[in-house]
């Protein structure tokens, strides 16, 4: 789409352009801006040149709770992670001006690749899946790897404590918005705190580390760029772990798993070999236990009974509701199966 008003949601393309023109050298000819789907959170849309193609993410409109959606900090990763091994968009510049797209937004440039949607990697060889699944291990290694610090990120978040503050903030929304009974959250809310690990280690974590956040080489089997860098902060790097491998303990019917299939066929390492990967090129020295896998599946669960919750209250598409309830509840079950 060039020129005019750009859909979902509109803005003024016109006024973008002369924005951008003015800021970014080279840019010549009318826009290409093309919306892309998938539902992101913070609208995000392809905005193409004659010998450039930027992406920009922005502020969703209307009101906003004053730490969502906060696009300045995913400018701010991104920017700090240049050159640190962590593969990135290069980020191009932030606008806090509401007066261009009518929201603060920012420009990184375009990265070519794939994206999956789905972990089986449709259309990739077995040996193609076998050394994806390893460099994602090792992405998401060399992310914990960086230096806070040195990357000027050492106030990106609150530095230790993590996993007490997690399941102390998803215990309150259990009993804030639960639309049903359910003994095996209970047993976790109990369980969880009691046997956090004592081991403390703070690092930059991503919050969804996972194959639809990766963007792989379009012909090799290497990750060129790590997106949607919206839930970024400083917390304990075997959360960002466990997330990743929640693909191994859910099915491919609840949200694309892996659970139950072959995967030596398929050319995927199991879990075990997935982590070891990981824990072959992390420095942090920290290991993977029940614990960690048993909180990723509760948090998952609570994010479930939050969307069935706003379901139930009309507040969200009613059509789901009793799926996503029958994933809370799955989930909180085999977490209480990891710990039992």
């Amino acid at each position: 789409m060039a020129g005019g008003l750009v859909s979902g949601p509109a803005f003024d393309a016109a006024r973008l352009d002369a924005f951008l023109k003015g800021a970014v050298p080279g840019l010549s000819g009318a826009p290409e801006i093309v919306p892309i789907a998938g539902g992101q959170s913070n609208p995000t849309f392809f905005v193409s040149y004659e010998g450039r193609r930027l992406v920009l993410r922005k502020q969703p409109p209307g009101q906003l709770l004053p730490s969502a959606h906060a696009v300045d900090r995913e400018y701010r990763v991104i920017s700090a992670l240049a050159g640190t091994g962590v593969p990135v968009p290069p980020a191009v510049l932030f606008c806090a001006d509401r007066d261009v797209v009518g929201t603060p937004f920012y420009v990184m440039d375009r990265v070519e690749g794939r994206v999956f949607h789905d972990c089986t990697l449709p259309g990739v060889s077995p040996q193609e899946r076998t050394a994806m699944y390893a460099d994602m291990a090792r992405t998401l290694a060399a992310l914990h790897n960086v230096d806070v610090a040195a990357a000027g990120l050492a106030d990106y978040g609150r530095p230790g404590n993590y996993f007490a503050r997690q399941v102390s903030r998803w215990s309150r929304q259990w009993a804030e918005i639960r639309t049903r009974e359910d003994a095996n959250v209970e047993r976790l809310i109990a369980w969880l705190p009691a046997n956090i690990p004592a081991d403390d280690t703070s690092r930059l974590v991503h919050g969804d580390f996972r194959i639809g956040n990766l963007m792989f080489h379009p012909t090799e089997p290497r990750v060129v760029a790590v997106l949607d860098w919206e839930l970024s902060t400083l917390g304990h790097p075997l959360a960002d772990l466990a997330h990743s491998a929640m693909a191994w303990v859910s099915a491919p019917e609840e949200y694309g798993g892996l659970r139950g299939l072959d995967l030596d066929a398929l050319g995927i390492p199991g879990l075990a070999a997935y982590v070891a990967a990981y824990d072959a090129a992390a420095r942090h020295g920290a290991r993977m236990l029940p614990f960690h896998m048993a909180f990723a599946l509760f948090r998952w669960s609570m994010i479930f009974e939050g969307i069935a919750a706003r379901a139930k209250a009309g507040t969200a598409s009613a059509e789901n509701a009793a799926e996503t309830g029958h994933l809370a509840a799955a989930f909180a079950k085999r977490a209480v199966d990891l710990i039992d």
